[in-house]
């Protein structure tokens, strides 16, 4: 079996699996996930669900969170570790969104790379979710998950393994693909256990087992 058969074949499984591919981040304006996202770097998603709310209660709208000063975003986001560092973004971001954007992010992937805080994995996440376009993102699941199912060989640099995986998976496939790995690595093929094989869906292809793509 091909790595391009096996990804299909795997797609197809995790569809089956979790239907509802859906980004575990809460919420409801595009801006609002540039703000989660950043703060979910070392940090649970369901942790960030929590204070987010906080936030957007003292501040409902890019204005008002442009117009904040980093150290009063810091005292909100502080449970999410790297306060200080994530406030300053947070802040920066805003900002821009708010003197360049008229309060909305930019639509294109080159610009929300631009923006601070912003790598490739959120610029993925952004251009899937809010804008349907063709992303693949590379987070800890998805890098841990790819290497064992055999998808790519020993690869943990998000950027090779994101071009890897392009290869690979269909374009339209890639977002909601990412999104199952989430599910999948969160309840089966866990980091901090030892697999679940016996409950996976995809266990007898899987590298795990010796299988795997070539």
């Amino acid at each position: 079996m091909t790595k391009k058969e096996l990804a299909l074949e795997i797609i197809e499984r995790l569809k089956e699996e979790y239907p509802l591919a859906d980004c575990s981040l809460e919420y409801d304006e595009a801006w609002k996930l540039l703000v989660s996202v950043r703060l979910a770097a070392q940090c649970t998603d369901a942790r960030v669900n929590v204070v987010v709310k906080e936030l957007y209660k003292k501040y409902p709208d890019v204005n008002a969170l442009a117009a904040a000063e980093p150290e009063e975003i810091e005292e909100i986001v502080r449970p999410c570790g790297l306060g200080k560092s994530k406030a300053r973004d947070i802040s920066a971001c805003m900002r821009i969104l708010r003197d360049e954007y008229d309060g909305k992010i930019p639509t294109d992937f080159k610009s929300l790379l631009k923006l601070p805080g912003v790598g490739r994995k959120s610029a993925n996440l952004i251009m899937g979710d809010v804008f349907g376009e063709p992303a693949i993102v590379t987070d800890t699941h998805c890098i841990r998950l790819v290497n064992r199912m055999g998808l790519v060989d020993g690869i943990k640099d998000p950027k090779k393994v994101e071009m890897a995986l392009w290869e690979i998976i269909p374009p339209e496939e890639g977002s909601d693909f990412c999104h199952r790995l989430v599910h999948h690595g969160r309840a089966i093929c866990t980091a901090r256990t030892k697999p679940h094989c016996e409950r996976c869906v995809i266990c007898d292809i899987c590298a795990q087992n010796g299988i795997g793509g070539k």
